[in-house]
């Protein structure tokens, strides 16, 4: 999960993540038919009929299951906490603005995930999710740019672009669909056009290409729109024109598909002029200070390749005097630090985290956000070592907040600890709190499932474990932790009765699921 490791394979089910974006956002051929006007169809049409709400996030869900057990599904929780912080006022801006109406709004996940990649790339997927990859993140400067990519993505989604696209498929099954979509990503993926051409050169999987594909009448839409949502949501109105601009310019680096953005979002002049022009039509924004995007922008960089002599790069950066602004030098600092940790150098760790906590407290630009990143970096360093006491310590300050990255800190703390029944019951409390909010948050569940297991309640302990393989799509692994609920509370030992109950009752509902599923798959391969 989000535990330090120096993983280099780059296994096939990661392929199919990391270009998913060529399935879902790819450059077309042909421009998808539109209406005669030349004008998008409305949400009421026809085609929001063929593919309503409830398929589209059904088709969703179950790409989504694949990429959760993907090893390079990024459940990195101060990177994702920080990622939410720009999603999710976007997604207000666009229920105020009337972008996202109550059907969507209750039915989608608007959920962002970040993919451990260093290309620069974003994609949306059907149902509300929206991955980025790390490369994206390591390359923006601000959180405007990153708020505009978002913004753009959430667009399309909002607008039913992928419904629309999609529409002609109702012959099709979803696990039929889901299943060429991973197929067409793979072959991309693998820079092979010999195995791109062999899955496309069926008819079946050429037409879902193509009607995956985004027409430029869209591509405008989601610009337009994202533009409008992303100043509604107080991000600075130049963030857009600053990223196109930026990706513009990458345009002649891009032999290498470092870019896939640049392929699947042609970037053309009129696009550029128009995100200019919009310039003077947005209130000003009052700036922000920078320190905690870049705080944010190092530790996606160095995450996005763990390779050995990657993070020896990045922990060079120690002895690099060339930097020039207080940003420079924090982000070089931060980018010492994390590499450090995963190289396990724990004493030049110590030294670029305080070289950079002394940047952000004693700088006229102290930032109290970007002090909390450098922190919480801290936190993690010092509990991967073994060193809770000082761990705790550091998080103090933050104890009483109700963060994911905190909340999973505290817990790992009392674990590490042992047998202070007082602490762990209170972060079994908080944790408890947390899933009963985000019930597909895998990690949490592991944690709370260790929790309870320390704190003597076995049968809470399996059905932890059951929720946070099921929470990665393992719904076997989920059924088999229930049932072993199940044996355990038939021997009559203590049996919590309440909590049998609960097991009884979720083992039917995910056994319902996994035969739906199965049949479903049934149904696509025949």
């Amino acid at each position: 999960m989000n535990r330090f490791s120096l993983r280099t394979s780059r296994p096939l089910r990661q392929r199919l993540l990391a270009a998913l974006c060529a399935a879902a956002l790819a450059a077309p051929a042909a421009p998808v038919a539109v209406a005669a006007s030349n004008q998008l169809p409305a949400l009421g049409d026809s085609t929001g009929e063929d593919f309503g709400v409830g398929a589209e996030r059904k088709l969703g869900d179950q790409i989504m299951r694949e990429i959760r057990r993907d090893p390079d599904y990024a459940d990195d929780p101060i990177l994702l906490e920080y990622l939410q912080g720009i999603f999710q006022p976007l997604v207000v801006a666009a229920r105020q603005r009337g972008e996202i109406g109550p059907d969507l709004d209750q039915r989608f996940a608007w959920e962002p995930f970040l993919v451990r990649d260093r290309s620069v790339n974003a994609f949306a997927l059907p149902g509300g999710y929206i991955g980025v990859h790390l490369g994206l993140m390591g390359m923006t400067a601000t959180r405007d740019e990153l708020a505009s990519v978002l913004a753009h993505e959430l667009s399309h989604i909002t607008q039913r672009h992928i419904a629309r696209s999609m529409a002609n498929n109702k012959r099709q099954s979803l696990i039929g669909i889901a299943a060429t979509i991973l197929g067409i990503i793979a072959a991309s993926r693998s820079n092979s056009m010999d195995g791109a051409q062999a899955i496309i050169a069926g008819g079946q999987a050429a037409s879902i290409q193509g009607q995956l594909n985004f027409s430029r009448d869209m591509e405008r839409e989601a610009d337009r729109i994202g533009f409008a949502v992303m100043t509604t949501a107080g991000f600075a109105p130049g963030g857009m024109a600053a990223m196109f601009e930026k990706l513009s310019q990458s345009t002649r680096l891009n032999d290498y598909g470092n870019f896939p953005y640049l392929r699947s979002h042609p970037l053309n002049t009129e696009r550029i002029g128009e995100a200019r022009a919009r310039l003077g039509t947005a209130a000003p924004v009052a700036p922000v200070s920078v320190l905690e995007h870049t705080a944010a922008q190092a530790r996606a960089r160095v995450l996005a390749d763990p390779r050995a002599d990657a993070l020896r790069r990045w922990q060079a950066l120690d002895n690099d005097a060339g930097q020039s602004t207080v940003a420079d030098k924090l982000a070089a600092a931060y980018e010492s630090a994390l590499a450090s940790s995963l190289l396990r150098d724990w004493q030049r760790a110590d030294a670029s985290i305080a070289r950079a906590m002394g940047l952000v407290q004693g700088s006229p630009r102290s930032d109290a956000r970007a002090e909390r990143a450098v922190v919480l970096l801290n936190v993690q360093s010092l509990l991967e070592r073994g060193d809770a006491v000082r761990a705790e310590k550091a998080l103090k300050p933050y104890a009483n907040e109700p963060s994911r990255p905190v909340t999973l800190f505290a817990g790992r703390i009392a674990l590490a600890q042992g047998g202070d029944e007082t602490a762990l019951r209170r972060v079994s409390e908080d944790l408890q709190t947390w899933v009963s909010g985000h019930p597909m948050d895998a990690e949490a569940w592991t944690v709370l499932g260790q929790v309870w297991g320390r704190l003597n309640q076995p049968l809470r302990s399996l059905r932890a474990e059951a929720e946070a393989r099921y929470a990665v799509g393992d719904l076997p692994g989920a059924v088999d932790r229930l049932k072993a609920g199940q044996r355990m509370a038939r021997s009559g030992k203590g049996v919590d009765f309440i909590e049998a109950s609960v097991i009884d009752a979720r083992l039917r509902d995910i056994e319902t699921q996994r035969k739906a599923h199965m049949a479903e798959e049934r149904q696509g391969g025949g």
